[in-house]
């Protein structure tokens, strides 16, 4: 992956700077209030100037009045935070947003089943499997809508101010763009700083320091450790990434060849089941990320270890008990080895089948622009926009801490172990096989040679080996 440089400040906007701090300034007070219209109460006080921002672009923000768009996503951070803001769009554009949400497991499930029948609805969705949805020719591509003049200012739009990761996401092995990049996420450690302090324990910085901290901390009211372990693709497979990569493995291998056999890979998924084995809490095995997070706010468990986007629920003191009490740091390397942190670009995409495509085009477009990707910020929303992390608001919101080990551990990843794995087209058979393995370590039913040799045989199956 492309390395990712830490803001050094100030906001490098085009637009001007006053309008934009104010507009954050909004959304960091008013996010959460809601009026009839949907928008934060301060952002409804203000959505005339909040509507300058969209101003200087060369884009005919009417064109396309009166359509009705569909938006599918899931129980998300980005969800949470843009959803709040379609009343804007609507406004701007009078296109109408109906917003369809479900939870993870639920939507990896529909829309296969909900595209795959041919369905011009939702229009814009996010993608959950990209492999999967280029080849089922699901997505639309975008290059087209970036060559129509009014459509699309590149200027404005400004490119360069998305990180370099997240654009690497956006293009498929054949050139062409079918999504837009709407987050950015890394795996980080996140723990709790009274539970250490009460032990005068310190922050890991080995997998070895790592598994002793996690069963020191250990107790019979406490976890030491909850990281997600059902037996779903797209549960497991994510935290566990994180472990194998950093011990040397793969999923898939660089050149398209299962990397589950791997010494490398075995380590890492032993070292993962022994973590939650010997220190993890009662029912770990069903743990998905909802659980592990609800567990870590609430108390109930010491250290986490999850998507970098956790840190906004994480500091809400409105949810969670540890708000204000939460050490972040970066995903602790094995001896002698780097550590290499899973990471992630949720995108978003139009659906092939839309009979709304330019005004999809449009939510989408505004949705990743420099404005509404600072004002989702302001929210603590970690968007792929250097310029978005860079603002006082986004930082006071998220945490300062928690975004300087959001960005170590983004700069520690590597994009193509990832890309290998999950944007292949056959992704959820893959990453199906090593939830299952990861759940049989876990539960002691297996060991990491003997899961992964048989998920290895699965994934082999799956490339066409």
């Amino acid at each position: 992956m492309d390395n990712i440089k830490t803001p050094t400040g100030g906001l490098h906007l085009a637009i001007d700077r006053r309008s934009f701090l104010r507009a954050t300034s909004i959304l960091a007070a008013g996010s959460t209030i809601m009026l009839r219209s949907g928008l934060p109460v301060h952002a409804q006080e203000n959505s005339a100037e909040l509507l300058k921002l969209y101003a200087d672009a060369k884009v005919d923000w009417q064109k396309h009045k009166g359509q009705t768009i569909v938006l599918g996503g899931l129980e998300h951070p980005w969800m949470n935070a843009i959803v709040p803001l379609i009343p804007l769009f609507t406004q701007l554009t009078g296109i109408e947003v109906k917003v369809e949400k479900q939870s993870e497991t639920e939507f990896s499930a529909s829309m296969p089943v909900k595209l795959g029948s041919g369905s011009a609805t939702p229009d814009v969705f996010m993608i959950w499997a990209l492999g999967q949805a280029i080849s089922a020719k699901w997505l639309q591509p975008l290059d087209a809508f970036r060559s129509n003049a009014s459509l699309f200012d590149a200027a404005w739009y400004d490119e360069p101010d998305i990180f370099s990761s997240a654009r690497s996401f956006e293009k498929w092995s054949d050139g062409a763009s079918y999504g837009l990049a709407i987050t950015a996420e890394a795996q980080t450690l996140f723990m709790n700083r009274s539970m250490l302090d009460a032990k005068g324990l310190s922050v890991p910085t080995s997998m070895d320091e790592l598994l002793k901290l996690a069963v020191a901390l250990k107790s019979e009211e406490v976890g030491g450790i909850a990281m997600r372990a059902k037996p779903t693709g797209d549960a497991a497979p994510w935290t566990l990434a994180g472990f194998v990569f950093s011990y040397g493995g793969a999923y898939v291998t660089r050149d398209g060849k299962s990397g589950l056999a791997m010494p490398e890979s075995i380590a890492g998924l032993d070292m993962y089941g022994k973590l939650l084995r010997e220190a993890g809490p009662v029912g770990i095995a069903s743990y998905h990320w909802m659980e592990c997070l609800n567990d870590f706010m609430q108390g109930a468990v010491a250290i986490g270890c999850d998507s970098s986007n956790f840190a906004t629920d994480i500091e809400d003191k409105a949810k969670s008990t540890v708000a204000g009490n939460t050490l972040f740091g970066v995903l602790p390397a094995p001896a002698g080895k780097s550590a290499k942190p899973n990471m992630w670009h949720w995108m978003a995409g139009i659906n092939a089948k839309s009979a709304n495509k330019n005004a999809a085009w449009l939510f989408l477009m505004w949705a990743t622009s420099k404005p509404t990707s600072t004002l989702a910020a302001a929210a603590g929303l970690a968007t792929p926009r250097s310029s978005a992390w860079q603002t006082s608001a986004f930082r006071d919101r998220f945490g300062a801490q928690a975004a300087d080990a959001a960005l170590k551990n983004l700069q520690a990843a590597d994009g193509d172990l990832f890309k290998a794995a999950w944007f292949h087209p056959k992704a959820p058979e893959i990453l199906d096989a090593i939830g299952i393995a990861a759940n049989e370590v876990v539960t002691g039913s297996k060991d990491a040679a003997n899961a992964f040799g048989d998920a290895d045989g699965k994934v082999r199956q799956a490339l066409g080996m």
